[in-house]
């Protein structure tokens, strides 16, 4: 278990994507580009690539955590981490929120 303080240093945002890219040789991760809120736009890399076409999360808003310390894979920097669950068929399921929240509204 976690404290509530600790807990309370995760930052959960909506975001919405931007641009969904392919990475070379990755067969299961996306270059995601989101919007944060205002002009917070940043690279997200996510293995749901086998569960959603570039075209299904484009456009979207979905939840994140903003403030992770940045991580890099190859040549790509993730900033961000999108909140999905996997279901019992093992498939990822992202967290969608409504399109009526906009891009840096804080989760509670």
């Amino acid at each position: 278990m976690i404290s509530f303080k600790d807990f309370s240093k995760v930052e959960m945002k909506a975001a919405k994507i931007k641009k969904v890219e392919d990475i070379e040789g990755k067969d299961r991760l996306y270059l995601l580009h989101i919007n944060v809120g205002g002009d917070d736009n940043r690279t997200m890399l996510s293995g749901i690539k086998e569960f959603y076409s570039k075209e299904e999360l484009t456009g979207k808003t979905v939840a994140v955590v903003s403030n992770l310390e940045p991580m890099k894979i190859g040549e790509n920097e993730s900033q961000a981490m999108v909140l999905a669950a996997k279901n019992s068929k093992n498939e990822y399921k992202v967290v969608f929120l409504d399109e009526s929240i906009e891009p840096g509204t804080k989760l509670e």
